[in-house]
């Protein structure tokens, strides 16, 4: 069994060097093109939520303020992965409950170490 993160870009080729960084590392990586694409798939099975900031249809922002509202998944964590770097940003995903925060591009072993931390595989 491993630790199921649902991975939440717009973008294919992030979604693709998340599957690269995590799949070696034991973890289930599934995936949705949006936020209101993430909801439809978000259960009590996923262990922790990589989310874009910037997504059609329902931001990354709209995405986590929805997930803690469900007493199912208001506990699992969610890290941000970005290209958003403001202060004003983090400081509203501090505010929402956000855990991690990485601005892309992404290294790979820095991916995999805050994934460790917060969704350690099993």
């Amino acid at each position: 069994m491993s630790g199921k993160i649902l991975c939440i870009d717009d973008s294919p080729t992030i979604r693709k060097l998340v599957h690269k960084a995590l799949d070696p590392e034991g973890y289930e990586v599934q995936e949705a093109e949006n936020g209101k694409d993430a909801l439809s798939r978000a259960d009590a099975s996923v262990d922790l939520f990589l989310v874009d900031v910037h997504m059609p249809e329902m931001d990354g922002f709209e995405f986590v303020e929805s997930i803690k509202q469900r007493p199912e998944l208001a506990q699992k964590p969610v890290v941000f992965l970005t290209t958003e770097s403001s202060e004003e940003k983090k400081q509203r995903g501090k505010q929402l409950g956000v855990n991690g925060w990485i601005v892309k591009p992404f290294e790979p072993e820095a991916l995999t170490k805050v994934i460790a931390m917060l969704a350690p595989a099993t």
